[in-house]
């Protein structure tokens, strides 16, 4: 099994690609902006190998599934699949909820089946894991590939430095804390964000985690007030930025594509 990192482009989600010996999934699409771009770039890694059978999408906003619809229909209706709350949305093009009116796009129109906590696609002899992550999005899935140690994380964690925002329709602080202090127990090697590089290290993604958890307990008990000297996101950000900047060490490197 091969893990692929497709890097976000402008406003896209990291997209991951799970290659098997005969078959491969995709976790998240991006936008629709580059959704051609995107199928350019899965080929590079499996046009002459394994059939792409599943995109499983983290959530409904925007940037992780607005390219679902192409990528499906380019590599034989790959089916489509995102937390059962998420599947009204996708399927009636809403570009409310998706967030896509933010970045004056439509949102396509997108088949696509129910997701359960705890469902399981088998991939070789391994299987990712569905993990209901709620808080950004009410349907919000994180997927867990055990034997590699591997969390991807969707919307739970946008990058080590920058908080996902919660305050978009359907989106809750309180699960949002629960979903991140849920994943905590997991014993994990390599977790990869929305945005950015994958943060490695058992204890160094503990500490990534800690720090969001903080974060978000301390504006609960401060009744959902945001910290006043942090500044106002961007119409289209996902994520909050610290005043002061929360540390980082993992950088983009230019083209890189993160083989896992």
């Amino acid at each position: 099994m091969r893990i692929i990192r497709l890097p976000g482009i402008h406003h896209d989600a990291n997209a991951s690609l799970v290659v098997g010996k005969e078959e491969a999934i995709l976790i998240d699409a991006g936008t629709s902006w580059y959704q051609m771009l995107q199928v350019e770039r899965m080929k590079g890694h499996i046009e002459d190998g394994p059939p792409l059978t599943n995109i499983l999408l983290s959530n409904r906003r925007f940037p992780f599934s607005g390219g679902a619809k192409a990528i499906s229909e380019a590599f034989d209706n790959a089916a489509i699949h995102i937390g059962e709350e998420g599947v009204s949305a996708l399927e009636t093009g809403d570009f409310f909820s998706t967030w896509a009116n933010r970045f004056d796009s439509d949102m396509p129109v997108t088949i696509s089946n129910p997701l359960d906590d705890g469902d399981v696609f088998a991939i070789d002899d391994r299987g990712i894991e569905c993990i209901s992550a709620p808080g950004h999005a009410p349907e919000a899935m994180c997927f867990f590939q055990e034997d590699l140690s591997v969390l991807f994380a969707g919307s739970l964690i946008s990058r080590a430095d920058t908080p996902i925002r919660w305050d978009l329709p359907g989106g809750c602080l309180p699960d949002l804390a629960d979903s991140v202090t849920g994943i905590m127990e997991l014993e994990l090697e390599n977790l990869i964000p929305s945005r950015g590089p994958s943060i490695k290290g058992r204890k160094h993604i503990q500490d990534v985690l800690d720090k969001h958890l903080q974060f978000f307990d301390k504006v609960i008990s401060d009744d959902g007030v945001m910290p006043k000297s942090w500044a106002k996101p961007a119409p289209t950000s996902l994520f909050l930025t610290p005043r002061e900047p929360w540390p980082l060490l993992e950088h983009e490197e230019i083209s890189s594509e993160e083989s896992q």
